[in-house]
Parts: C-alpha cells; sequence; structure tokens
C-alpha cells in the first residue's frame, strides 16, 4: 500500500470523531463537513513520515478550521447576534433501536449548543476540546496563541457558563417522550392551562421559520407566553411524528408528504425547559428527513 492510499484508510478510521469535533465546534452539519474535508485535503499534501501522532494531527487542523469559522461567522456578522438555533442531529430510532446508541453518541443537546453560540471562539474551542474530547491543555494553548493556563482559564469561564445556562436534559427517554405527549395533546386541544402544567416556568421557544422573517429566529419565553403560541399551532400537532432530536424526545412534523418543521424538546426536572422549533424550508431542504415522509 502506497503513502497516500495508507492516508486515505487512516483518515477514514479517523472521521467520526473529526465530524464530531466539527459539529460540536460549529453546531452545523454543513460547516462541520466543510472542515472535515479541509483537513482531508490538507493531509493528502503531507508526508506521512512527518506525522507523528496522526489523531493528534488531524485534530487539530479540524479544531484552527473550525475555530476560523467561528471567528469569520463574527466578522461577516452573518449569525444574529442574539440567538441561533443549531443543526440537530435528528433519526426516527428509538430507544429498542441498536442505531440508537450510535445517534445518541454523536449527538450533543440543542440546548447546550445554543449555549456554546454565546461563548467567544477561543472559549468554544478549549471548553469543547478539553472538556468533550480529553485534549490537554498543552495541546489546546497553540491553537489560540494562549499559554496552557490561559486555555485553561478560558474553559474554565465556558464550563461555568454552560453550567448556569444550559438545562440538563432528564436522562430517561421514555419520560421525556411522556411530557412532550402530553404537551402536543394539550397544544392539539388548546388546553392552555394543561399546557403551562407542563412547561417549566421559565420555559425558552426558539423558533427559526427561515430567513425571510425579519429575524432569523423568534424567542418566547416563560410558560403563558409559550403555551400561548403552542395553542397557535395546535392544529399540526395530528401530524407530528415521533424522533430523536440530538438524543432527546422530539417530534418531526410531515403534513402532504413534505417536512414543515422539526420540534427538539428539553425536558428537565419532569417538565419542558427548552424548545427548539426549525421551520426554515432551505435548511431542512439540506437534511436526510425522507425517513418521517410516507
Amino acid at each position: 500500500m502506497d503513502g497516500h492510499a495508507w492516508l486515505a484508510e487512516r483518515f477514514e478510521e479517523h472521521r467520526p470523531h473529526l465530524r464530531a469535533v466539527a459539529y460540536r465546534m460549529l453546531g452545523s452539519h454543513g460547516e462541520a463537513d466543510d472542515a472535515v474535508q479541509e483537513a482531508w485535503l490538507r493531509l493528502s499534501r503531507t508526508d506521512p513520515d512527518e506525522l507523528d501522532n496522526l489523531a493528534a494531527w488531524l485534530t487539530t487542523v479540524v479544531a484552527r478550521v473550525s475555530l476560523n469559522t467561528l471567528r469569520g461567522r463574527r466578522r461577516r456578522r452573518e449569525e444574529p447576534l442574539d440567538v441561533r438555533v443549531p443543526d440537530p442531529v435528528v433519526s426516527p430510532a428509538g430507544t429498542d433501536d441498536p442505531e440508537y446508541a450510535a445517534v445518541l453518541a454523536d449527538s450533543v443537546g440543542l440546548a447546550l449548543l445554543v449555549v456554546l453560540d454565546t461563548l467567544t471562539p477561543a472559549e468554544r474551542l478549549a471548553f469543547v476540546l478539553h472538556d468533550m474530547f480529553a485534549v490537554p491543555f498543552d495541546e489546546i494553548a497553540p491553537m489560540i496563541d494562549r499559554s496552557p493556563a490561559a486555555a485553561r482559564q478560558l474553559a474554565s469561564r465556558a464550563r461555568r457558563r454552560v453550567r448556569g445556562q444550559a438545562p440538563v436534559p432528564d436522562g430517561d427517554l421514555a419520560r421525556q417522550r411522556r411530557v412532550v405527549d402530553a404537551f402536543l395533546a394539550a397544544a392539539r386541544d388548546g388546553d392552555l392551562d394543561a399546557l403551562v402544567g407542563v412547561l417549566h416556568p421559565g420555559v425558552v421557544l426558539r423558533s427559526d421559520g427561515g430567513l425571510a422573517r425579519t429575524r432569523h429566529t423568534t424567542v418566547i419565553t416563560g410558560a403563558r407566553d409559550v403555551a400561548a403560541q403552542a395553542t397557535a399551532f395546535g392544529r399540526f400537532s395530528p401530524f407530528a411524528r415521533p424522533a430523536v432530536i440530538s438524543g432527546s424526545a422530539g417530534v418531526v412534523v410531515v403534513a402532504g408528504g413534505r417536512v414543515l418543521s422539526v420540534m427538539a424538546f428539553t425536558v428537565s426536572g419532569g417538565l419542558v425547559a427548552e424548545i427548539d422549533v426549525i421551520a426554515d424550508p432551505q435548511r431542512l431542504a439540506r437534511w436526510d428527513l425522507t425517513a418521517f415522509v410516507d
């Protein structure tokens, strides 16, 4: 086997890990794939004899590419300054499906990704690489032109923000599903009190309906206001199909053979703490949701 073929084979072995790193850094499937592809292009131009630790080298490349993408977002101001709904990992698999474990392993809750979007690029890189992938700070530091101590401080700052803002989902998926089903039933019936009963008092609803709107993402907070919004869309409840979305219970709304929206629920303490709705046709068209369409 020649050097190029060996590199290609080894790269494919590392691809799932590299994509996981890029996805957690960027919260975007497309940008994550671009970062991984860039890593391959750089690797293909590298002498294999110069690589002492291929896994570390590839992780560094993907992290640096992702960091540049995050910095570019801020310079171009392509993303809203308040909030965006990240790309979810969507699957129809259930807890008894052997594919579910694989989906869950590659998933990051949308509530966490939303908080990660509020971090600076350097904070996000330090937190993601260290806390999620156990990369030592002495390897992280050169990526952000900081000392290991400064990289540690960035990760610690990010960790405090994550713990203070991202609700921790209940671990029992079946319990989550019961709460989501109760929410959908109450929305279908227009039962405002029942809706309030399954919502956390500080619940947050984020809805991305598309770039045509004056704001990319609409944000509503508070149980009463979110419940009122839910009743307005209750007519779509019968078209909601169960899904596992970023490791948690959610639904994909399908009508007339077309996916209308993806709804991700963060259930914490037996109540819905966050709801993320993506109804932007352009975003939905980029994901493979054919499993939900008859």
